[in-house]
């Protein structure tokens, strides 16, 4: 890799005392498909990089120079990258090639340097007439991993991977009755016991609200045991929804936002609390917004419209007692037709301008009664146009004692960077953290970070060149 100077920028007194920010120097994206921040491991922290035909790890110090670069050797029939996973001391790389025109599954775990620890071969696919669309799913803890791809848009198939010892735990095939993969799937998930969890949605659409219900498929691997069952959600629409598993209470949790009759708003929200081992118990609770909460979210806005459009749930953060916070966020697209285009005749280019619009985002604190704690809004407003939002949205920093929200305040070269520190009973302060004129970044928070309580590693992408942002809290 060329090796270029690099300035060491120290830009807290900008704005603030309260961090320290060190910038890398830049990586040339020539021809990478895509990069991933592995994270701090060694006491450097790693970028993953694919190149289509080639794949590389590069490694900063503390100080943000580059260390060192290796090449990562994947054999060499069609290698592609499903996964990328780090460890407490080591990351593990999932992917697929051919072999004998057969699809194989196969993992490689490396060690802080970037050499190759162990390599399985997970499972042997045979052959497939068609490029399987193989998807990627984390345990909480990171130990396990989930690859699965839909077959002829009626079936399933899984395989769980015990990422620290490196082996498939097993794999199954999954085909739900009336089963359409685009009308009802909502979402996969796996435990940190490596079992696997289907979430359906049916009879989600204005005639059939009243028969509208989630369909859960739990599969227990190590016993190869498979349990269904249904949530009904009575004269409910899902206008949006995020499962998630909460380890410590032992209990599926979902939280979302639900429609009375039209898909098109929210009307309120949702907590949904399920005992695997006694699903029938579950806890079910929809809240109707109330005015104050919409007239503070929607501003003007509020008085032309009823419920909330536009919106969808970023995330859910479980609470020590089961309780969740629901985060959600009001975004938008926009196509239309770049200005200077003829109209008159059939454009075969399909030139259009897309415009993405990222504004504010909301928290709701729900106790594990399914009752309300408290509501707020963080605001903002971002736009940009032909860039997939890439800049926009924000990071969620979490602490044990707060949130911060960190974001781009306005989407361009010139910008300034700021958080909401949110506390445990809703109150939030907003903060300006740094400028970045004159310094050419563009922060891609969203694909930012976490190193520890107090670090966080934020790449930047501007005219194909990566820089990594080191953002420490004294």
């Amino acid at each position: 890799m060329k090796n270029i100077n690099i300035l060491i920028l120290i830009l807290a007194p900008l704005l603030s005392f309260s961090q320290k920010i060190t910038v890398s120097e830049p990586i040339i994206l020539r021809s990478d498909i895509a990069y991933e921040l592995i994270g701090d491991l060694g006491g450097n922290t790693l970028v993953f990089r694919d190149k289509g035909t080639s794949f590389e790890v590069v490694a900063f110090n503390q100080q943000m120079k580059e260390a060192w670069s290796k090449d990562i050797e994947l054999d060499e029939r069609q290698p592609k990258v499903i996964g990328v996973v780090t460890g407490k001391t080591d990351f593990t790389i999932v992917y697929q090639f051919r072999q004998k025109s057969h699809t194989i599954l196969k993992a490689h775990k490396y060690g802080p340097g970037a050499n190759l620890i162990d390599s399985v071969s997970l499972a042997d696919l045979g052959y497939l007439f068609y490029n399987p669309g193989f998807e990627f799913v984390r345990s909480e803890d990171r130990s396990k991993g989930l690859v699965y791809f839909l077959e002829k848009q009626e079936l399933i198939k899984a395989y769980s991977i015990d990422l620290n010892n490196l082996h498939l735990k097993w794999q199954a095939i999954l085909q739900p009755e009336e089963f359409s993969y685009y009308q009802n799937f909502r979402e996969m998930l796996v435990d940190n016991d490596g079992n696997m969890t289907l979430v359906l949605e049916k009879n989600n659409f204005r005639s059939k609200r009243e028969e509208h219900y989630f369909e859960i498929h739990t599969y227990y691997g190590l016993s190869s045991k498979l349990v269904r069952y249904d949530i009904p959600m009575p004269d409910k629409l899902t206008y949006d929804a995020y499962f998630t598993y909460d380890h410590l209470n032992d209990r599926l949790i979902a939280a979302g936002l639900y429609s009375d009759k039209n898909l098109g708003r929210a009307d309120g929200y949702f907590y949904l609390n399920v005992p695997p081992q006694n699903p029938d118990e579950y806890k079910l609770t929809l809240t109707a917004f109330d005015e104050d909460f919409i007239s503070a979210l929607l501003g003007k806005e509020s008085d032309k419209t009823k419920g909330l459009a536009e919106a969808s749930i970023k995330e859910v953060v479980l609470r020590l007692d089961g309780g969740v916070l629901l985060i959600g966020e009001r975004n938008r697209t926009y196509e239309r037709r770049a200005a200077g285009v003829n109209r008159t005749f059939y454009d075969v280019s399909g030139r259009f301008a897309v415009d993405y619009y990222y504004d504010e985002v909301f928290v709701i604190s729900i106790h594990p009664t399914g009752e309300t704690h408290w509501k707020t809004v963080l605001h903002k407003k971002q736009y940009s146009q032909d860039d997939d939002g890439m800049y926009s949205s924000y990071f969620l920093f979490k602490t044990p004692s707060n949130l911060r929200f960190i974001f781009n305040d306005e989407i361009k070269y010139e910008n300034t960077v700021s958080e909401y520190v949110l506390k445990g009973n809703g109150e939030s302060e907003r903060n300006s953290l740094l400028s970045t004129e004159n310094l050419k970044l563009r922060l891609r928070f969203r694909d930012a970070v976490q190193v520890n309580a107090s670090e966080l590693i934020i790449p930047s992408e501007r005219r194909n060149r990566l820089r990594l942002v080191k953002l420490v809290y004294n």
